[in-house]
Order: structure tokens, then sequence, then C-alpha cells
């Protein structure tokens, strides 16, 4: 587990020498900070160092034709996002970019008058849009967790049961996302199969009217993505995988916890003092079984969460959309700061 003054000193290392000498950071950056487990407070032994930032664009990238989005560094799992890029994913309340507004000051190792000017400004990007990011990755994580949890040695139509669970969870998130339709209208079910290595598989019976195809296209996919995620398992390293069970478990339950928070107006607030020991708790297994599996408690528990979640998305005091003029005026104050003062 780093301290804080070994992070500092890591980040004036040759290693991160990077964020000193490529031209795209160095005095552009106005905000640098931590992100994944050191950013929460919930960071064990093993844990890695991620890195996050943003930086301003040069005046070629803003008046030009050239283009920057983001800076990577795989080695030091660190990104650096260009304001452009990351104001258009803060709009749409982006978990893994809005987080870097609400860290503790502690971790603030870089903050310019202009990374400040974003911080003090960051309610102009909460809106009821979190509902679906927030709501989103946690899907994700959930359908990660059922997915490492599938054993390999599973019959074949309890592995087919599994992936419709799978794609249901996820019907939930796509019916928020995308054009209205109902459970009728893409029915999913289970029936005999006549394929030579299957006993039974899931069926679709499609009735959709005026129905925009992009859409649908975009829903196809993304539960074909599902089948394509577990069709991977036959190859995946279990042990691997089941050291970020509980791992997955942990996170999934953060992004219902810090979405709910948002969405009841209580702001970004990334490091989680408050809970931090329940969640290191799920993430040392806590509710896991010696077998693998989950208690039925923890199952009950997210589904405890994603109420809670919904009501404050309901009740939420927030907009529906940010107010995108006042993020425009916010943008060009802090360009105009960058161009009068560097």
């Amino acid at each position: 587990m780093l301290e804080l003054q070994q992070i500092k000193n890591k980040l004036n290392s040759e290693e991160y020498s990077f964020l000193r000498e490529s031209e795209h950071l160095g005095n552009n950056i106005i905000l640098l900070t931590t992100g994944g487990s050191h950013a929460y407070g919930t960071d064990v032994e093993t844990s890695d160092l991620d890195i996050r930032g943003i930086a301003l664009e040069r005046e070629k990238e803003i008046l030009g034709l050239s283009n920057f989005e983001q800076f990577e560094n795989n080695a030091t799992d660190t990104t650096i996002y260009g304001l452009k890029k990351v104001v258009g994913l803060l709009l749409n309340c982006n978990p893994n970019v809005v987080e870097m507004l609400g860290t503790k000051d502690e971790h603030l190792f870089i903050l310019s008058e202009e990374g400040k000017l974003l911080r003090d400004n960051v309610d102009l990007f909460l809106s009821k849009k979190a509902m679906h990011s927030f709501g989103g990755y946690a899907t994700a994580q959930l359908r990660r967790l059922q997915n490492a949890l599938a054993r390999d040695n599973y019959p074949q139509v309890e592995k087919e049961k599994h992936i419709f669970n799978s794609i249901m969870t996820q019907i939930k998130h796509l019916q928020q996302h995308y054009t209205e339709f109902t459970n009728e209208e893409i029915k999913l079910y289970i029936d005999k199969s006549n394929k030579e290595d299957y006993e039974e598989e899931i069926f679709m019976d499609i009735q959709l009217t005026h129905y925009p195809l992009r859409d649908f296209k975009n829903i196809y996919s993304e539960m074909g993505n599902v089948v394509k995620d577990y069709a991977k398992l036959n190859h995946r390293n279990k042990k691997k995988d089941d050291l970020h069970l509980n791992k997955h478990a942990m996170h999934l339950i953060r992004l219902l916890i810090m979405g709910t928070e948002l969405l009841e107006g209580k702001g970004i607030n990334t490091y989680r003092e408050k809970d931090g020991d329940f969640l290191l708790g799920i993430r040392s297994g806590k509710y896991q079984k010696e077998d693998g599996s989950f208690y039925s408690e923890f199952f009950e528990m997210i589904d405890e969460y994603e109420k809670k979640l919904k009501y404050a998305a309901d009740n939420s005091p927030l907009p529906s959309k940010p107010n995108f003029n006042k993020v425009e005026e916010l943008v060009v104050e802090i360009n105009r700061k960058n161009r009068m003062g560097r």
C-alpha cells in the first residue's frame, strides 16, 4: 500500500518523466490526481497506482487543425485527458472522469488555477444522466461477476440459463438507454433446441414497429457482447479471474452508492471515507463462499442498492441534462486564462 509521499516521489521519478517531457503535458497539465483504488481509499498491498489528469490543449489544437484527446502511458496506468475530451465525458456523467473532480485534496498533485475552476464548477456537469452512466457501469461489473462465477463444468442447460439471466440484466439498462421497448416487443426465452450440442437455447420474438434502426442495432450488439464475453470463459485463466471476483463485487456496490449520492444532490465523493471498511470487507471476500460463489445476501444487497439508485433518480433535484451554455462559458473562461497566462 503506497503512502502519499511515496506516490509523490514516484511522480517525480524517471518512470514518470513523460509528465514533464511530453509536448502535450508539462505546463499544460491543470489537474493531476489518483484514480482507481487509491482514489477510493480501497487500495490493498497489491493495488496498482493509477494516475489521472487533465491537460489544456495548445493553441494550434484549439484554433488550428491539430487535435489532442488524451495521453496514455500503459506502463504506469496513467491517462491524461485533453480539456475538450474530458468536458464531453463530464457532460454524460462518465464515472471514470467525473470522479477526478471529487478526489480528496491531498491527492491533488497538480491543481492550476484552471483546474481549480473546473473542480469548483463540478455541479455544472451533474445531472440525472448519472442514472444511466453509473447504473450502466454497475451493470457491466455485475455481468463480469456473473460470468466469472459460471464454472466451465456447468451442464449446457445451466450455462444457457446463466447467459439468459445476464442478458435480462442488461435489458434493464437497454430499456433506459435506447428508444423505449417492452419485454413483449423484444421477448427472450429459453426453449428446446434442435442443435446437436444444445439441449436448450435462447430464442427471441421481436415485434417492433417504427423503431429506430440504429437503436435496434446497438441493442442487438450489446446483447451479442454478453454471449461473446461468456464464450471467452472457455479460454479464461480461472485462477486469475477468481482473484478479481471480489474486486468486481466491491466496485459494483461502490458505483451504485456513488451514483445514488450524486443523484441525491450530495455531489461527487470519490474517496469513500465513511463506507471504506464496508467496501474493503467485500473486497476481502466477506460475501464469498469457499466454492467461489457468493452468498444470496450479496445479490439481495445489490437489489436494494439498485432500488435506491432508481428512487434517487426519480426524486433527484438535479436537471435532466447539464446546461450546455453555462458549460461552454466555463470552457471559454478556462481557455482565456490559458492564453493570457501562458
